[in-house]
């Protein structure tokens, strides 16, 4: 069976699915006075235009949240890898006490369940071993429920990979960090949103995270040879859960895509890939011409395709530890197991105005062009960040201090951006790397699968997703940051959300319809953590190595600062392409001559837009 022999059935169902929606938008704001037609693609349900994804890797909320906002402050500590002095954490008077924590939920010492007690790794342990994160591992880890048996499931007391400055520890699954180590995580809670009920859609480690991130739908995966690109003659274990007669599952585990060059170490290895059938949101956004990109740390390859020969990814750099890793991840890009969205050759964009729209780079970009595209106020209306892997907060390779470096310097970079006034940020992630935490799921979606699934989903009421099976969930708690405008100051929010629900707010913001057997009709929404009555005009800058609260702007370098005070060499780096470099010239000095013929035109209609937006929804609330 073709991979995508279901894509134009399911395009025209959407397709009508979408204008029937757009007609229907229009006869209501008609009814209230509006323009009867909202065809340009800046047209949004709320006031924002442009939503940033930090997109990180394997926390659960008890991992980084679970003493919140209580930290330690244990004097002398030091930040691991730049030496520098840990930073105190003082909540601010007001601060909700009502978190879901498992210190609040009485189960920090004895009380705990859990063969090894919950302990607190200092700053100075930043880099530790990766835990076990599979599918059917954290179900084990629950035990129906009781969250009882993350020692016996999950831990990994002794690092795989070993490296210099790796922290070990018996029962390291009950690890957790506080404000002394998270401070950046933590003032951003202070300041903007934090929601305590945040889940994977599913069970299970990357892969499925990322791909229900941009589809909620993990359903349509099959195998293929590496060697031949031809599907396998029997689906691969690892790849497809639960196949049909056909070979077509479920996605629930981290093999790498088929359509990109860097796949199974720059296709040194033999292990099958994977393609996905169906749509996912680029898609979507594509059939409305909204402006998106997936932006990853390494995507530019180190040595470009040519000819028959394809692209590499070498580019390396060290997180704290002075331990190097490979900065691209090709199972951590969702967009490259889709033909429709892939960019397979890692091509870079022709030009800084490609980037966002379609071209030869296919909205799959480097981190390099996100910066570009911003510093020319271009930025795309939906964008994904993916920290290279030294940054991306990964157990073993990454860490809370290098993840905290990343975040920090592109939301410090946003809050100077012309588009800041419209722009919501999102910081999720994709699992929980089995990290401990107290609190039990909901399942929304049973799976009886006699071989993966054990009896928190097997003996779940609720019936399969869409009757597929190895779909269980929601799997595990992770923590969900909304820094914006129009975000709530210092407020915890408890709505039920999950990683389809971002899907589900970028449908709804740009009207786009849903996709076909996804969870993200089933997920909450993300409506309560926004307060679009009252924009605010406040900043926060952080440190972009302590995360401390900074009375200015950092400067834009200070994490390679801090590198260098840790004395290890940063990167083997590729070479930035030529033309985006151009075109970044080229395009920042355009703009300033277009502004007096453009922007005040845009300002009005933006006005305009707001303010019908808000009377819609007064109305609405009445």
């Amino acid at each position: 069976m073709n991979p995508f022999r279901y894509r134009g059935t399911r395009s025209h169902t959407t397709r009508a699915a979408a204008l029937a929606g757009a007609a229907a938008i229009a006869l209501a704001a008609g009814a209230i006075g509006a323009p009867s037609v909202l065809a340009d693609p800046g047209d949004t349900a709320t006031p924002i235009k442009h939503v940033v994804v930090i997109f990180n890797e394997n926390i659960s909320f008890d991992h980084y949240f679970g003493t919140y906002p209580v930290a330690a402050n244990t004097p002398g500590e030091k930040l691991q890898g730049s030496g520098l002095d840990a930073p105190s954490f003082t909540a601010a008077p007001g601060t909700p006490e009502d978190v879901n924590t498992f210190t609040r939920a009485g189960l920090a010492g004895e009380a705990n369940p859990n063969k090894y007690k919950p302990f607190r790794f200092t700053p100075g342990q930043a880099v530790t071993c990766d835990q076990n994160h599979e599918y059917t591992a954290e179900q084990e880890a629950a035990n129906g429920g009781a969250m009882d048996k993350f020692v016996e499931f999950t831990t990994k007391d002794k690092c795989a990979s070993s490296g210099p400055g790796m922290f070990e520890h018996p029962g390291s699954v009950m690890g957790y960090y506080d404000g002394n180590t998270v401070t950046g995580l933590w003032n951003y809670a202070q300041n903007y949103t934090l929601n305590d009920n945040f889940w994977s859609t599913q069970f299970g480690p990357s892969t499925p995270g990322a791909i229900n991130l941009v589809s909620g739908q993990t359903f349509g995966v099959e195998s293929y040879d590496a060697a031949t690109g031809k599907k396998t003659s029997a689906p691969d274990k690892y790849t497809v859960g639960a196949p049909t007669a056909e070979g077509v599952g479920t996605m629930y585990e981290d093999p790498d895509p088929l359509y990109d060059d860097c796949s199974n170490k720059n296709r040194t290895g033999k292990d099958a890939l994977a393609a996905m059938q169906g749509k996912n949101i680029g898609d979507l956004l594509n059939e409305k011409s909204v402006t998106w990109g997936w932006f990853q740390g390494g995507f530019r390859p180190s040595t470009a395709a040519a000819g028959d020969a394809r692209a590499l990814c070498n580019t390396t750099h060290r997180n704290v530890a002075g331990n190097a890793s490979v900065d691209y991840s090709p199972h951590h890009n969702p967009f490259a197991y889709y033909r429709s969205t892939a960019n397979e050759h890692h091509v870079a964009p022709s030009g800084i105005d490609e980037i966002g729209h379609g071209g030869v780079a296919n909205h799959n970009y480097d981190l390099t062009d996100f910066d570009a595209a911003l510093k020319a106020d271009k930025l795309p209306a939906v964008s994904f960040l993916k920290a290279g892997e030294y940054q991306d907060g990964h157990a073993a390779y990454s860490d809370p201090l290098d993840e905290q470096t990343f975040v920090t310097t592109y939301v410090n970079r946003l809050q100077q951006s012309k588009d800041w006034a419209s722009t919501a940020v999102i910081l999720a992630y994709d699992d929980s790397d089995g990290w401990y935490d107290h609190q039990a799921p909901v399942i929304l979606s049973g799976s009886k699968d006699p071989t993966l699934d054990r009896t928190i989903c097997a003996s779940a009421a609720a019936p399969a997703l869409a009757g597929q099976s190895v779909r269980c969930g929601p799997g595990t708690r992770q923590p969900f940051l909304l820094i914006s405008p129009f975000a709530r100051k210092n407020t915890v929010n408890h709505d039920p959300i999950e990683q389809a629900s971002i899907t589900k707010f970028l449908e709804d913001n740009w009207r786009t319809g849903r996709i076909t057997d996804s969870a993200d009709e089933r997920s909450g929404k993300l409506d309560g953590l926004f307060d679009f009555g009252a924009a605010r005009a406040d900043k926060v800058w952080l440190n972009q190595v302590t995360g401390a609260v900074e009375a200015t702007p950092p400067p834009a370098d200070q994490g390679a600062q801090a590198a260098a005070v840790k004395g290890a060499p940063s990167s083997s780096a590729a070479t930035p392409s030529p033309t985006s470099t151009q075109a970044a010239g080229e395009s920042a000095g355009s703009s300033s001559k277009t502004w007096l013929w453009v922007g005040i035109p845009v300002v009005v209609v933006v006005l305009v837009g707001v303010g019908v937006w808000a009377l819609r929804n007064r109305r609405s609330e009445s």
